[in-house]
């Protein structure tokens, strides 16, 4: 199966939920970027998202892609270098609606810290978790899960395959750091 186009979903209860979570594990958001909408009982933010479901089809051992050659006039660096595996990122909008109250927990949207990454997201009775990494939390009081996300725009590469401590002996995992 190919993933060329943007993911478009809804969530109406916890398993459905858990696939919007999957496609959501590593995305980085803003705390500027997030917005509690009281009278339409709505939560919603924009994410950066690592497209998990394209870096699914790679085949472990498929080849890097190698550096385009200069144009004239242009330096060179390394001829024939290997770049390594190219994945994606895509920016994507999340709406939950049906949300009686928002609390934050680890950070505030006015001095947050400048991105959080968004570790998963469960649904417990009539709570909604966003939990990010630095235990940080946003915690939805919902009437029920609806929840709505879509991609936006085109997706861009980067060669960063997110990374986790329980990970540190999978193959191609790196970290920015």
């Amino acid at each position: 199966m190919s993933v060329s186009g943007g993911l478009k979903l809804r969530a109406r209860d916890a398993a459905d939920l858990a696939i919007i979570a999957a496609c959501l594990q590593d995305a980085l958001v803003r705390p500027r970027d997030m917005t509690y909408l009281a009278a339409e009982k709505r939560f919603a933010f924009v994410a950066n998202r690592f497209r998990w479901e394209v870096a699914a089809e790679r085949a472990p051992d498929e080849p890097t892609s190698a550096p385009a050659r200069p144009a004239a006039g242009d330096a060179e660096f390394a001829d024939g270098e290997v770049l390594g595996p190219v994945y994606q990122r895509v920016h994507c909008g999340v709406c939950f609606d049906r949300v009686r109250g928002v609390k934050l927990r680890g950070f505030s949207l006015a001095k947050g810290p400048e991105f959080l990454e968004l570790l998963t997201v469960q649904a417990q009775d009539d709570t909604i978790l966003l939990m990010f990494a630095g235990n940080a939390t946003v915690r939805l009081e919902v009437e029920a899960v609806r929840c709505h996300f879509e991609d936006l725009g085109e997706a861009w590469p980067t060669g960063w395959l997110p990374h986790h401590a329980d990970d540190e002996a999978a193959p191609n995992r790196k970290s920015p750091a």
